[in-house]
């Protein structure tokens, strides 16, 4: 096996000598370490993003038992017999009940047992069959999606997400460079070779990458928002300081200290959006109750598979929301609980340039945009970037040295490797917690050159 330190051999292409190999060898060296930091990561998010991409399709055919009904119009119970139905089978508090998207398609109810965590009732709105009762949030496209996130894990391992979005978008930097045509002729837009040669994929890596890029950097981005750090100051950023609504949106209702994202499922713009007040009235009047306020709801116009947040207290509201895939029916209102007027109607038009712009990206990522067009092409962007993490391993692999690394050569002038770590860190400054990690890298790094040094010197 050639070592890599011995010649151009070991190098993915072999660039022209002199400072421009200086270079090559300094972005190989960043490009291996970002790869070797989160192409596990970029397999695991890319085989659960391929697969929560068809959720609706998948959890409907899993959890067709207690998901899916059959039509009867002329019988469709009001939602107050529905809730009952679901609370004579779970005991406890409703506290939300989520209409269904289509006439096939069963009720679902959350409810809070007193004691334990939230239950999520699936009710035939039709004859009022209980068809299932489980965990809230435990179906099988919930499960993927906490897998994707890493929210299945915890709050601290999800920040892995943000640390492997900043490392990937270096990883598409360096391999543009490492793939820019030096002279070759081939192994630019073509693969030469068979498997078992290493140059076969090398070609079909540098290939890959030239084709997946671009996806990579999108859904980077667009799936940024979630972290915890970058998402978080963003949003503060592009909603300003009004109550978490988009900057600009006049509000003169009174407010609770209770968030959006809290009580329903909202879109990222709105998650720390407060809920309104109902001021109660002087004489006593009861709640307009939930079969009003869905009928308000409908006749307002929210798109069908909305859910309601019910009122908890004598000053709640009914909080109606939906997020299909077309933007432009994003909607939220809240309801007075006692005149079932609307005290906020927001919609995707109301958000700011920035929050647009983000609400667009994030619902593509989702595979939602543009149909079933979406989802094809970003399920093949999720297979070339699984396809870019096994080529990857398999050409480590038949270059690696004999019981080492294999890590890629210094570069001889260090003012070339300064240049680039200065380069990389005011790229990692967007994403903290990639810079926080990638100064910790080249501290080792710093220290195992260090190391190197004075084994040579005391063998010497």
């Amino acid at each position: 096996m050639t070592d890599i330190y011995s010649g151009a051999s070991a190098s993915p292409a072999t660039p022209p000598g002199g400072r421009v190999s200086d270079l090559y060898r300094a972005v190989w060296r960043w490009h291996f370490y970002a790869g070797l930091l989160i192409l596990p990561f970029m397999i695991t998010l890319s085989v659960t993003g391929a697969i929560y991409l068809f959720r609706d399709e998948i959890d409907t055919r899993v959890h067709a038992d207690f998901m899916r009904v059959t039509p009867i119009e002329e019988q469709r119970l009001a939602p107050s017999e529905i809730i009952a139905a679901a609370l004579e089978a779970q005991p406890g508090t409703a506290v939300k009940y989520i209409d269904p998207p289509a006439p096939d398609r069963s009720t679902e109810i959350t409810v809070q047992p007193e004691n334990g965590d939230r239950m999520a009732v699936y009710v035939n709105q039709y004859d009022g069959t209980v068809l299932e009762v489980r965990p809230d949030r435990s179906t099988f496209a919930f499960t993927v999606r906490y897998l994707h996130s890493f929210r299945f894990f915890g709050a601290t391992p999800r920040k892995i997400i943000e640390i492997a979005g900043g490392f990937s978008i270096i990883l598409v930097a360096t391999g543009i460079f490492l793939w820019w045509p030096r002279g070759q002729n081939g192994g630019v837009v073509t693969v030469r070779g068979k498997p078992a040669r290493r140059v076969f994929w090398r070609d079909l890596h540098a290939v890959t990458g030239l084709f997946t890029g671009a996806f990579i950097v999108f859904l980077t981005i667009t799936g940024m928002p979630w972290s915890s750090v970058w998402g978080t100051k963003v949003n503060e950023w592009a909603n300003g300081s009004n109550f978490g609504y988009p900057s600009g949106l006049r509000i003169d209702v009174p407010m609770s200290e209770e968030h959006l994202d809290h009580v329903a499922k909202t879109s990222w713009t709105l998650e720390q959006a407060r809920i309104p007040e109902t001021i109660p009235p002087e004489t006593a009047m009861p709640p307009v109750g939930i079969d009003a306020a869905v009928a308000a709801f409908e006749t307002l116009g929210l798109h069908r598979g909305f859910s309601v947040a019910l009122p908890k207290t004598a000053e709640g509201v009914y909080s109606g929301s939906v997020y299909p895939d077309d933007l432009s029916q994003q909607r939220v209102v809240h309801l007075d609980q006692y005149t079932g007027k609307p005290l906020i109607d927001l919609s995707y038009a109301d958000y700011g340039p920035l929050g647009r712009w983000l609400e667009f990206g994030i619902n593509t990522h989702m595979g939602q945009t543009f149909g079933t067009a979406n989802q094809i092409v970003l399920l093949l962007a999720c297979i070339g970037i699984v396809l870019l993490a096994v080529s990857a391993a398999v050409m480590w692999w038949k270059r690696r040295p004999a019981r080492r690394l294999g890590v890629p050569p210094r570069p001889s002038d260090r003012k070339v490797m300064t240049g680039l770590l200065v380069i990389l860190c005011l790229g990692a400054a967007l994403f903290p917690l990639t810079g926080m990690v990638l100064l910790a890298m080249i501290a080792l790094d710093l220290m195992a050159q260090q190391i190197g040094r004075r084994r040579r010197a005391q063998s010497a």
